[in-house]
């Protein structure tokens, strides 16, 4: 039993979680206070952590099950769970619907709103693992499935949605997109022959590069504009100062012509970006609110 659950982890990339999680938190903290000059309730906070790994388990799980020939033909990921023959795709599928069940149940006890939405994030769960079969943009579609965790933090708390909300909403679209693109430099080469999608496919890998900082200077600039759209102070601007550190540092390391460094690119420096947003905001709107 052991055994399996370590290969059910590894197959939905449990560590990143720590990409969307904080976002998600983060999301709750700014609309708990813009909305109600208060900070969400541990209650709230443990069914949006539920809801995280149900719907972050039935994306990965949907994705590796819709992907498993695709991946079989990649040298990269042919040992991963499904191809490598260690779960069955009707294992998965099972996993997928208790995922699922898990969302839902995390849905209801927090606002009639996420309830409301949930199809509308089942139906981009499903469907961006097919976007990179007929565009190059399926960067930007993963960019609005996954930030769907950052905003359903929002909608979590507030029941309700606002024009802050969609901001925050649209900068860790364009974040997601940017790293995204980053991480599909690694399969350029596979992508076309398999007649696959993607910037650095379509595009070169020097130019998904550009793409992608792009992208993270409309992250940097979303991040700003919150500032001036909230009651948010110097905590939460050192955040933002800290964060553009690590984006420019992202992009120092990851060159044309050197890869070596992309995996410290992709996972570390996002994975720390998301929880320096975190800590920061929270410092600064715990003051706020004490």
């Amino acid at each position: 039993m052991w055994r399996k659950t370590k290969i059910f982890l590894e197959m939905i990339k449990i560590e990143h979680t720590l990409f969307a999680l904080p976002f998600a938190f983060m999301g709750a903290l700014l609309g708990s206070v813009v909305v109600f000059g208060s900070l969400p309730s541990w209650g709230q906070i443990g069914w949006i952590l539920l809801a995280m790994v149900g719907a972050r388990s039935a994306a990965m799980g949907l994705n590796r099950v819709i992907d498993k020939v695709i991946d079989a033909k990649n040298p990269r990921t042919a040992m991963r769970a499904i191809p490598a023959g260690l779960i069955s795709s009707k294992e998965a599928i099972l996993f997928i619907i208790i995922s699922f069940v898990l969302l839902f149940v995390a849905a209801v006890n927090l606002s009639p709103l996420c309830v409301k939405l949930m199809p509308i994030a089942v139906v981009l769960l499903v469907f961006y693992s097919y976007t990179k079969r007929f565009t190059w943009t399926c960067h930007w579609f993963l960019g609005l499935t996954v930030a769907l965790a950052p905003l359903g933090g929002w909608v979590a708390v507030t029941n309700g949605v606002s024009w802050t909300a969609i901001v925050f909403y649209m900068t860790i679209v364009f974040w997601l997109a940017g790293f995204d693109i980053i991480y599909a430099c690694q399969d350029a080469e596979f992508d076309k022959q398999e007649g696959l999608h993607s910037v650095p496919s379509r595009f070169g890998i020097a130019k998904a590069l550009k793409i992608a900082r792009w992208c993270h200077i409309v992250t940097g600039s979303g991040f700003v504009a919150l500032y001036f759209m909230t009651e948010l102070s110097w905590f939460y601007l050192l955040g933002i100062i800290i964060s553009i550190a690590l984006l420019l540092y992202e992009h120092l390391i990851v060159k044309p012509e050197d890869m070596r460094r992309l995996q410290t690119a992709f996972f570390t420096m996002n994975s720390l970006l998301s929880s320096v947003m975190l800590v920061f905001t929270l410092i600064d709107l715990a003051v706020l609110v004490l």
